[in-house]
C-alpha cells in the first residue's frame, strides 16, 4: 500500500443528536482509488462531508498531506486540493455549463486543453455549453458535477455514488475517466452502490456499518470473497452486479 494521503483516526460526527460517525479509522493511499462500501444509513455519505468540513468532527483527526484538516472551513479545504462530488450533484440549475464551469476553476477561466480532455469523456456537455444546467438530464448533471470537480487538477476527489440513476453509457464514460485520473496520480474515495463499477476501478475497499468501519482489504481480495460479501454488505457483489 502507498503511503497514506488522507488518514482519519477515531472520528466521531454527531448531526444534531444523533451519533453518526462512532471512531472511524481508515487510511487512503495517495494515487490510488478506495471505495466505501456499506448498507444504507451506514454512514458513508456523512463520512465525505466530515471529510469536506461540511459536518465539523466532534472527535478525533482527520490528516490530509500531513495537515489536520479537522476543524478547517470547507473553502480552506477545496483550496488545499479536495474536489467533492455529492450524490445531488449541486449543479447551479439557472447557471449554463460554462458558468458553472468557471466557477469551479478557481484559477481563471478553464483551460481549454483540460476542456477538451473532459470532452473527451462527456461529450454532451460540450453540446450543451451554452444552455442552462438546469434543462441537462440527470444523468448530464452527474456529468456537470463531475467535470467540475476535476476541471482543475486535484489531489484528491470524494464522489458520493456517482452511478445512482445513470444510464450504462455514461457509466461506461466515467470508468474510462477515473482511471485516467487515477493514471495522473489522483487519488480518489469513491461511495457507490454498484459494485461492477466499484470492482472495474477500486484498488482498496473499505467497509462501513453503524458509523463504524468494519472491514477493510483490497477490492480484489473482496470481489473475490462472496462469504464476506454477504456477511458485510447483505449480497455478494456478483449478484448485485
Amino acid at each position: 500500500m502507498a503511503e497514506p494521503l488522507l488518514t482519519l483516526e477515531g472520528v466521531h460526527t454527531h448531526i444534531g443528536q444523533y451519533h453518526i460517525l462512532q471512531g472511524v479509522d481508515f487510511v487512503v493511499p495517495r494515487g490510488a482509488m478506495t471505495v466505501l462500501l456499506g448498507r444504507n444509513g451506514a454512514g458513508k455519505t456523512t463520512t465525505l462531508r466530515t471529510i469536506m468540513g461540511l459536518w465539523k468532527p466532534s472527535r478525533g483527526k482527520v490528516t490530509f498531506a500531513g495537515h489536520e484538516i479537522g476543524g478547517w472551513a470547507t473553502p480552506d479545504i477545496s483550496r488545499a486540493g479536495i474536489a467533492y462530488v455529492p450524490e445531488s450533484m449541486g449543479v447551479f440549475a439557472d447557471l449554463t455549463v460554462q458558468e458553472n464551469m468557471i466557477l469551479a476553476a478557481q484559477g481563471g477561466p478553464p483551460a481549454s486543453a483540460r476542456l477538451d480532455w473532459i470532452f473527451g469523456f462527456f461529450p454532451a456537455l460540450k453540446r450543451f455549453w451554452t444552455h442552462p444546467a438546469g434543462v441537462l438530464s440527470g444523468g448530464q448533471k452527474q456529468m456537470l458535477s463531475i467535470a467540475r470537480a476535476i476541471i482543475e487538477p486535484r489531489t484528491l476527489i470524494l464522489i458520493d455514488e456517482p452511478t445512482k440513476g445513470i444510464a450504462p453509457a455514461i457509466i461506461d464514460n466515467m470508468i474510462r475517466a477515473f482511471k485516467e485520473l487515477e493514471r495522473d496520480e489522483t487519488t480518489i474515495l469513491l461511495v457507490e452502490q454498484n459494485f461492477r463499477f466499484a470492482e472495474a476501478l477500486g484498488d482498496w475497499a473499505v467497509v462501513m456499518d453503524d458509523g463504524r468501519i468494519v472491514h477493510r482489504e483490497s477490492m480484489a481480495e473482496l470481489a473475490r470473497d462472496t462469504a464476506t460479501q454477504t456477511r458485510l454488505l447483505g449480497l455478494s457483489l456478483e449478484a448485485r452486479g
